[in-house]
């Protein structure tokens, strides 16, 4: 079986620690590598020898936020497959269509329920792979 690779980008090490044992409880072999700001992401995706398979991107983070990143990795075209999932607990339509707008795959609110988190990421995974 192959190994997922998940890029996750969150500075909130709760929710990168919830979101790994999610992962974990999933029936898919996975390595997660997590950064926590959007000067760390950039810099693991531009020194990455092999790029992941998906970006769980949080909007609200320190240093460059999520919106930054993700208009900085449209701008690269050897980011063109990657697909690029934001994960944020805020939820404004307008900014959610301007992320659409601008290259991300999909929007996820995070979900409040450990079982509900597992039921997304699960279908965002087999949606991307």
């Amino acid at each position: 079986m192959r190994i997922l690779k998940i890029l996750f980008a969150d500075n909130d090490k709760d929710d990168c620690m919830l979101f790994k044992d999610a992962v974990q409880e999933l029936s898919v072999s996975a390595e997660i590598l997590n950064v926590y700001d959007g000067e760390q992401l950039m810099y693991a995706l531009n020194n990455a020898t092999i790029l992941p398979d998906i970006l769980f991107l949080d909007l609200n983070m320190p240093r460059k936020n999520g919106f930054e990143c993700l208009i900085e990795i449209k701008l690269l075209s050897k980011y063109d497959q990657l697909p690029i999932i934001i994960f944020s607990t805020s939820y404004e339509q307008n900014m959610v269509n301007l992320l659409y707008k601008n290259g991300a795959s999909y929007y996820i609110r995070k979900p409040a329920e450990f079982s509900e988190l597992k039921k997304v990421i699960h279908e965002v995974v087999k949606l991307t792979i």
